[in-house]
Parts: C-alpha cells; sequence; structure tokens
C-alpha cells in the first residue's frame, strides 16, 4: 500500500513539472516577430543611408555614375553569367573594355607609322671611265670645240663672249683660289651650273662651290707635273677642260645626303647624252662636261628635279 502511494506521488511530480516548466510557444512566437520586424527596419534604413551616399558620389563624378549605371544593368541582364561575383560587384562588360584598348593601341601604331620615314637607298657613284673621256673628246669636236692654248687665246675667245664668267650667285660660290681668267666656262656650261645651282639651293638652302673651269693646254701640262692624276694635255684623251664646257663641282662640305641628291640629279641628264659625269674621289669633286645640246633639254632637267623628289634627297631627314 505504502509502495502504491509513493509511485502515485511521483508520478504526481513529473505531471506538474512538465505542466509549469515549459515555455508559452504563443509568447515565443511573438518575440521572434518583434526580432524580426527590427531587423527589417534596421536593414531599411542603411539601404536609404547608402542610395544617399551614392547619390552624392555620383554628383560629383558623373562618369563614374554612368559607368557603374551600364554595370549594373549588365549585371542584371546576364544573371546566369555573373552568379559567381559577389553581390556588390559590377564588372565592366568585355567588349567595351576590349574596343577602348585596341583603339588605343591602333592609334599607337598609326602615330608611330606616320611619323617613320621610309629610308632612301643611296645612289652609287657615278664613275668616269677611258671610254667616257674618250666620249666627251669626240663630243667636243662635233661641237667645233677647240682646245685653249695659253692665256692671250683665253683672253680673245673672253673678248668674243664665246666663253662667260661662271654665274657666281647666292647658290653659287667660286673657289678663291681660282685665278680670275680661269672663272670662266662656255654659255651652255652657265645655263647648266644655274640650273643645277637653284635645284640645290631650293633642297639644302646653301651654295655649290665651283672648284675648276676652264683651262688652257700650257696650264694643263704644268698640272701634270705636280698632279700624277691630272688628265693628258692633248690626244683623245685630253683634259675636257681645255674647251671651257667642263668644270668641277666641289665634293668638300657637302653632306652625304647632298651628294646623294647630286647623283640622282646628274644620272638623268648623262643617260639623256647631254652631259658626263665622273665622280672624283683624289680631287673629292664631280667632274662635268656639258654638251651644247643642254640647252635644248629642258624637260630632261625637269624630269631630274621631280626624280630627286619623288625619292626624298630634299628631306633634311637624312637617310
Amino acid at each position: 500500500m505504502m509502495r502504491t502511494l509513493i509511485i502515485t506521488f511521483m508520478l504526481a511530480v513529473l505531471s506538474a513539472s512538465a505542466l509549469y516548466g515549459s515555455p508559452n510557444p504563443s509568447a515565443k512566437s511573438r518575440k521572434s516577430t518583434i526580432s524580426a520586424s527590427a531587423s527589417h527596419k534596421a536593414a531599411s534604413a542603411s539601404h536609404k543611408k547608402t542610395q544617399k551616399q551614392a547619390a552624392v558620389r555620383n554628383a560629383s563624378h558623373p562618369s563614374q555614375a554612368k559607368q557603374s549605371s551600364r554595370s549594373h544593368q549588365a549585371t542584371k541582364s546576364h544573371p546566369a553569367a555573373n552568379a559567381h561575383l559577389p553581390a556588390n560587384s559590377h564588372p565592366t562588360p568585355k567588349s567595351h573594355e576590349g574596343t577602348e584598348e585596341n583603339t588605343t593601341q591602333h592609334s599607337a601604331v598609326v602615330e608611330a607609322a606616320s611619323l617613320r620615314r621610309p629610308r632612301t637607298t643611296m645612289p652609287p657613284p657615278l664613275r668616269g671611265s677611258y671610254e667616257s673621256l674618250v666620249r666627251q673628246n669626240e663630243k667636243s669636236e662635233a661641237d667645233n670645240l677647240e682646245r685653249i692654248e695659253d692665256d692671250d687665246d683665253l683672253a680673245d675667245r673672253i673678248a668674243r663672249k664665246m666663253l662667260v664668267p661662271v654665274p657666281a650667285s647666292a647658290a653659287l660660290a667660286v673657289n678663291g683660289n681660282l685665278p680670275e681668267n680661269r672663272r670662266y666656262c662656255r654659255p651652255w656650261t652657265a645655263r647648266f651650273l644655274t640650273d643645277l645651282a637653284r635645284a640645290h639651293a631650293a633642297a639644302f638652302h646653301g651654295p655649290l662651290e665651283v672648284s675648276s673651269a676652264v683651262r688652257t693646254v700650257a696650264y694643263q701640262k704644268e698640272l701634270m707635273k705636280s698632279n700624277g692624276n691630272a688628265t693628258a694635255a692633248e690626244g683623245d684623251i685630253a683634259s675636257p677642260h681645255l674647251t671651257g664646257a667642263t668644270i668641277d663641282i666641289a665634293k668638300q662640305g657637302l653632306s652625304r645626303q647632298e651628294i646623294g641628291w647630286m647623283r640622282a640629279w646628274l644620272l638623268p641628264l648623262e643617260q639623256a647624252g647631254k652631259i658626263d659625269v665622273e665622280e672624283e674621289f683624289h680631287q673629292s669633286c664631280f667632274h662635268i662636261t656639258v654638251y651644247k645640246s643642254y640647252v635644248t633639254v629642258r624637260p630632261t632637267r625637269k624630269k631630274a628635279v621631280q626624280a630627286t623628289v619623288a625619292q626624298g634627297w630634299t628631306d633634311s631627314s637624312g637617310f
């Protein structure tokens, strides 16, 4: 009996504990609802604050605002492609980045190419030959040009206007060591010198220099005694200077570009048979014999000038 009472008492105690110890479910639910509402209000206030800060930044940096807007639109239009990115990330579309970068690189390449001038090939030297010297003597005889024997013969031809002064000017200088009575040449040679000097001055804004012009047979014989490279005074290969049709243009003082320009200007005239050129290196000059037919060759001279301009010899950048 006693045992039964004890068991009954214990069951009653356990029932009372179960009834009064467990929390009120409705009270817990109300507490969770209040907490969630407070969290929502805090998040809403934070979002409004963020929008306000963004509006201030966009007002001071409109370009950044536009870029952010474009990025945001791109993200919205391609949610699957950007699913792996963080929530606040706004990537710039690849197509826009590639276009801007390629445009910049292309502009740099075009600008560099426009400033780069192609190198021009240096014309080869206009070397003389034995055949050329024979040809100069033959043409001089065909033009009825006699060799000038001495200073008296020279003075007579000058008096009769068969020889004219070398056309010295700002574009054409004469070597100061050249005697006065040897600063003369044939009229067509003077015309050639004027044309050459003007074309050179237009390209380089400086003068050419005549280092030698007419000579006499007597002077050439004396020159042969002191200069082993001097041409003969008589025979089939006598110096064409003896007729007054030949002049020397000094190479000393000319730049490499000027020498290239001279070669390009003279070559078409030589090919047309209007002049003969021997580029001397020991005496450092252009030895040029001009024929009577030069005065009727203006179209060829024009072509020669055009050729030098087309090949870039008037450009002071070098080659």
